[in-house]
């Protein structure tokens, strides 16, 4: 248990233990829990110098009821024992900042490249802490944010047609009750036809495919987020209608994925890089969509960190890695009741 993010109920049946009655004894008595030099401020801060290395991410994680705290890692230590170097309660810059200036000046001078996301807090953070670090922001946050632009126009597109097949089914009724009254008269529809019946559902139009035009926009959701060549034939079916339908989807489509192209493109230096990006910006601005246009104003605004990418296309996959062991870990102990005691065995684990 000190080197693995285990519970005690998960040594139960192996070793023929009480599991509650051993995560008592571990953390009264086994682990050193309440010897622990940390334990004052552990739910505040805590740092591990030993861990700073040249490669470093930063980014934030909740632990316990939506609390967020800062997490600094090392990727060299590969999401395991010495890879935090830092883990600070909240996401204030000057919490932060006090936190790891407890490591020395020296150590921090190590680190030479932080990988992050486009928040300016983390960006004052390595700028006071790491100076001589290069701070590059992470790819899969500059596509992200194309990407949810892309499905705002989606989920435009979509409450246009609830609203219009809101108003197609108050319509279809109110004929409905006019039908029943024109019964109840005994009157003949001018036309000839016979009234409908008085339990008769309203049937929306359905496309080729089967889907209704709702039904086509929700399902599309996925396919979207996947390049052409990996969609199934239904998707390519689905998506060729969705793109007849609504050619503003079918254009932030091609905006989101052409960024996604250009860092793909790994022949490309920075310069060649910078140039691609910048285009990919303009052809956002021209595309008259609001969304796009504010992603290319984030990028624009960062665009130095944005193009530290393509020195050595270092992500912040290891931070997201890092994070999804410590949820996954959370929810073993089925969420985290000892604030202090998680934070702990975090430390035996990552630290």
């Amino acid at each position: 248990m000190d080197t693995c993010p285990i519970t005690a109920r998960s040594l139960q049946r192996p070793y023929h233990i009480k599991g509650d009655e051993f995560e008592r004894a571990y953390k009264d008595f086994l682990s050193g829990y309440r010897t622990w030099e940390e334990l004052a401020h552990a739910e505040q801060w805590l740092v591990f110098p030993e861990n700073v290395g040249p490669h470093v991410s930063i980014d934030e994680t909740s632990l316990s009821r939506g609390e967020l705290y800062t997490i600094v890692a090392n990727k060299a230590g590969k999401a395991k024992r010495g890879t935090l170097i830092a883990i600070v309660k909240g996401t204030r810059i000057e919490d932060v900042v006090a936190a790891l200036n407890r490591i020395g000046p020296d150590k921090r001078s190590l680190v030479k490249e932080v990988t992050m996301d486009f928040s300016d807090s983390m960006s004052s953070i390595v700028e006071q802490c790491f100076p001589d670090a290069e701070k590059v922001i992470d790819r899969f946050h500059a596509q992200k944010l194309a990407y949810e632009a892309m499905q705002a126009v989606r989920m435009t597109e979509k409450r246009k047609a609830v609203k219009a097949e809101n108003k197609a089914k108050k319509a279809f009724k109110k004929r409905q009750q006019t039908n029943i009254k024109r019964r109840k008269k005994g009157d003949k529809d001018s036309r000839g036809r016979k009234p409908a019946r008085k339990n008769e559902a309203y049937k929306p139009e359905r496309l080729s495919n089967g889907d209704t035009v709702v039904e086509l926009l929700t399902r599309s959701r996925y396919l979207l987020m996947q390049p052409g060549c990996n969609w199934t034939e239904s998707q390519k079916t689905r998506a060729k209608l969705l793109f007849e339908l609504f050619p503003d989807i079918e254009l932030a489509y091609s905006l989101a994925h052409s960024l996604r192209m250009r860092y793909n493109n790994k022949t490309d230096d920075i310069i060649i890089a910078g140039e691609s990006i910048r285009e990919w910006c303009r052809m956002a601005k021209e595309s008259g969509m609001e969304d796009f246009d504010s992603v290319a104003d984030t990028i624009e605004d960062r665009f130095s960190d944005v193009l530290h990418y393509f020195n050595n296309r270092a992500t912040n996959a290891f931070a997201e890695s890092l994070n999804a062991k410590l949820k996954n870990f959370r929810a073993q102990v089925r969420g985290v009741v000892d604030t202090k005691f998680f934070l702990f065995r975090v430390s035996l684990i990552f630290g």
